[in-house]
């Protein structure tokens, strides 16, 4: 099985690997319905989802139904002013088919334009308090991607206490030395406030640039178990980290298997290694 462990201060013991649901974006509920069985397989106990993946939110209504206390379900809002996100809200819980989610996250909070107009009088963040007031989730976070994303997420939560943060995390993204440099200022902060990290992009390899793409993510992802393992077990090998599975469903066994048998961190020699015969470059510059 996939190791556990605490879910920052939630209370919450989570599988260190989370389902990330933009895999379900335009699959059957059929194919939806299989990778529930392969989450299962695998012990996973924790979906990410958000209402702009796609049918993700419908897919997993019916899941819901039948396996809710078996999960912690978190979605987000991608909406930055009050009235907008509190109706992305509602309308995520009624196609997750639930009363409530146990997290809901500012989504891809990175522009500081958006940030301003969500963090400030009438923005998104009034919603989703007002939603943890009225029960309808149980903890909040913030989300982003790019290489401002820690950086951002610092400047949130000196004006939040966010209960968790998203970001990216890979090999390549960690040679860049801001970026590196302010995701461990960033890691200092959430151990201190016992804040929970996940990441994402962890089997990124690129982008498709002028391939046409073969999987459903939007950047071309690694192949095969060796490949995949090496990239997740380098993820996995930071202490205190999540990893959220990459956007295609047919991917997901792979990094479920890698997750499964984590058990220590690569070498710098062996990443290097993977780089260069799989040609991995940055995904955000």
């Amino acid at each position: 099985m996939i190791e556990i462990q605490p879910f920052g201060r939630t209370g919450h013991a989570s599988t260190r690997a989370i389902f990330g649901s933009a895999a379900l974006w335009s699959v059957s509920q059929r194919e939806a319905d299989a990778a529930l069985e392969v989450l299962m397989d695998y012990g996973v106990n924790q979906i990410d989802t958000a209402p702009s993946y796609g049918d993700a939110e419908l897919r997993i209504g019916p899941w819901m139904e039948r396996h809710r206390d078996e999960f912690f379900l978190a979605t987000k809002t991608d909406k930055r002013t009050y009235r907008e996100a509190w109706d992305q809200i509602r309308g995520s819980l009624e196609r997750l088919r639930v009363g409530r989610v146990d997290l809901l996250q500012l989504h891809h909070l990175v522009d500081l334009e958006e940030w301003d107009v969500a963090m400030g009088p009438g923005g998104a963040l009034e919603a989703v308090i007002e939603a943890r007031e009225q029960g309808l989730t149980r903890f909040v976070g913030v989300t982003g991607h790019g290489v401002t994303a820690p950086a951002m997420h610092l400047r949130s939560l000196e004006r939040f206490d966010f209960d968790t943060v998203l970001l990216p995390l890979n090999y390549v993204m960690m040679q860049n030395e801001q970026y590196a440099a302010d995701f461990e200022v960033l890691m200092r902060v959430c151990r201190e406030r016992d804040v929970a990290v996940q990441t994402i992009k962890s089997i990124a390899k690129g982008e498709w640039g002028e391939k046409t793409p073969t999987r459903t993510v939007w950047y071309e992802p690694l192949e095969g178990q060796a490949a995949i393992g090496l990239a997740v077990h380098w993820v996995l090998g930071h202490p205190g980290v999540f990893l959220n599975t990459a956007g295609d469903v047919n991917l997901l066994p792979t990094v479920l298997e890698a997750a499964h048998r984590f058990q220590s961190l690569p070498s710098d020699e062996e990443m290097e290694t993977l780089v260069a015969d799989e040609g991995m470059r940055p995904l955000f510059v």
